[in-house]
């Protein structure tokens, strides 16, 4: 059991010292981190799949035209989302997927897509 576990036991609101509850903490505890890189890992697959060239990401985004507009496209989807029904938005779990790795690759893109595929022209 190390200190980070036990940190994140009291974090958690966890005030006892039974060593099967401390270890399963760290289990919990392991088991998002792990989550947290295998997430960050596929986001990184993706964004690397797109850096070949500027018509890969616009395909992605499609049918916006610009980083901008899928930006504004994904928020106002994401805020949809929030004002529908919990059963609507039980079905529409893929579409709210879909518009947060748009956000993502649309923020990434505007931010740094100038400059990789300038590097990639010259």
């Amino acid at each position: 059991m190390d200190a980070l576990s036990a940190q994140f036991a009291r974090d958690c609101g966890y005030t006892g010292d039974s060593l099967a509850m401390l270890a399963a903490f760290a289990a919990i505890r392991l088991d998002g981190i792990g989550k947290a890189r295998l997430g960050h890992d596929q986001r990184k697959a993706v964004v690397d799949r797109l850096k070949h060239g500027e018509a890969l990401f616009l395909a992605a985004i499609r049918p916006a035209q610009s980083a901008e507009e899928a930006l504004e496209d994904a928020a106002r989807f994401i805020a949809l989302f929030r004002n529908m029904p919990r059963w609507r938005q039980e079905r529409r779990g893929a579409d709210l997927a879909r518009a947060r790795q748009q956000r993502l690759l649309a923020r990434f893109f505007r931010r740094y897509g100038h400059r990789l595929w300038a590097r990639q022209a010259a």
